[in-house]
């Protein structure tokens, strides 16, 4: 908020937040429970997508990008490694020591499989509001976007 904002500005801002936080949590609980029958936990969607995003990332790079103990992480890689849904190599032949972590056919598929579930609830969702709500969320977007950069 700029310096020369108003006690009502704030106020205004902050009830827009708590309503904007609670309709996400909604949002978020539906996205996850897409996940259900794919075969994979919250979590280890979670860490193969980015495995997707960032071909090559360490098991501690994972950790620290999602605040998570290195042992919690090592042993959903484990489980998406017997899944057939990662690789381990390593990606850089000048340093050996650091293993990488790649997704296989079967891991990117995965993740394709879950952003196209959860688009598809999305549209449906968004195709059942009226033309005024729709505008209004394609309105909003921009802003939104400007929340987290």
């Amino acid at each position: 908020m700029p310096p020369t904002s108003s006690p009502d500005d704030l106020t205004a801002a902050r009830d827009l937040a708590e309503a904007l936080r609670l309709t996400l949590r909604r949002l978020i609980r539906e996205f996850r429970r897409e996940t259900d029958d794919l075969g994979f936990s919250k979590l280890q969607f979670l860490l193969l997508a980015i495995i997707c995003e960032r071909p090559g990332v360490g098991v501690g790079e994972l950790a620290r990008l999602e605040n998570l103990r290195g042992p919690t992480v090592s042993t959903q890689i484990k489980t998406l490694e017997t899944a057939g849904a990662v690789t381990r190599a390593a990606p850089n032949v000048e340093d050996r020591r650091r293993v990488g972590l790649f997704p296989t056919d079967k891991g990117r598929a995965a993740i394709e499989a879950l952003r196209r579930r959860r688009t598809d609830w999305l549209t449906q969702r968004i195709a059942a509001l009226t033309p005024q709500s729709r505008r209004a969320i394609e309105q909003a977007i921009g802003p939104l976007g400007e929340l987290a950069p």
